[in-house]
């Protein structure tokens, strides 16, 4: 599976890939194909769609795709990054979408609605309004690269049934430490594409678009990331373009526990998924006003 992910945390980098996600009109990212499966039950998990204008018409949007993964984490609340949020054009509107195959979503609704993107997200997704950290991009050390979507509740409801996602107690993974950690089932999930290949045009990242999991392992704990191992050898998955934002769950305590974002990791998606983590005080700090927090 992929994800919208980058190659450094240099917030340089991060804005190029969400350019060139807007240059293209393509995912950001997947899950690998190795060590992953389908992920139906994951109800919580959604697809960032967005509609955007880039000629000389601002009033009618002219393109439509889903740019990254994030979670629902309470009734009306989708938690994504902000790198997923920013560096758009002026008039670019945001939906969610939490079907299992959001990419076949929107090919039936663009063959339904042709040369109407509007029609085409409203047709798979519900619209809501976004809210990024306003310290994003911040230093490498925390980034700040948080955003959430707030929705229409009622609408989310008529389409879809979902659990919301549990986020972690405050310094939960501190409290584990390094011991506890490496004993911790962790799990990344999202829409985004696969690890990279190699073709007679060059490296590629085939697939995305479909709401995958895999298994993932601990590697690093800073104070606002944590780093899972994604190699194939250890039984793992991993993240890659078009997972930004989504969720990296682990079990605490018996309990799914969504404790960190997909926001980063190497460039190929083969070794490394760097997330960021939600149980710290300044991804809570910007977390409370939207969701009741543990």
């Amino acid at each position: 599976m992929t994800a919208s992910r980058t190659a450094t945390l240099a917030t340089a980098v991060t804005a190029a890939v969400c350019a060139a996600a807007l240059a293209t009109a393509a995912p950001s990212a997947a899950i690998n194909s190795y060590n992953a499966t389908p992920a139906p039950e994951r109800t919580e998990v959604g697809a960032l769609v967005a509609t955007w204008d880039d000629d000389d018409d601002p009033g009618t949007p002219d393109r439509v795709d889903w740019v990254c993964s994030g979670t629902m984490v309470d009734a009306d609340t989708f938690l994504t990054a902000a790198h997923c949020t920013t560096d758009w054009p002026g008039n670019v509107r945001f939906h969610v979408s939490l079907d299992q195959d959001v990419q076949a979503g929107l090919d039936r609704a663009a063959a339904e609605h042709p040369g109407d993107p509007a029609a085409v997200a409203r047709a798979v997704a519900v619209e809501g309004v976004a809210h990024t950290h306003p310290a994003y991009p911040g230093p490498a050390s925390d980034t700040h690269d948080i955003a959430v979507i707030e929705l229409p509740s009622a609408k989310i409801r008529e389409r879809w049934s979902f659990t919301p996602a549990a986020l972690p107690k405050a310094g939960q993974l501190d409290a584990l430490g390094p011991r506890g950690l490496n004993t911790t089932d962790f799990t990344v999930a999202g829409y985004g594409t696969e690890e990279a290949r190699r073709g007679p045009g060059g490296q590629t990242h085939p697939g995305g678009g479909v709401r995958m999991k895999a298994p993932v392992t601990f590697n690093a704990l800073n104070d606002a990331w944590i780093r899972l191992g994604m190699t194939a050898p250890q039984g793992n998955g991993g993240a890659c373009y078009g997972d930004s934002g989504g969720p990296n769950f682990a079990v605490l305590g018996g309990r799914r526990t969504l404790v960190a974002t997909t926001i980063t990791g190497d460039t190929p998606c083969y070794a490394t998924n760097v997330v960021y983590r939600l149980d710290t005080p300044g991804a809570r700090d910007f977390l409370r006003p939207f969701v009741q927090l543990p």
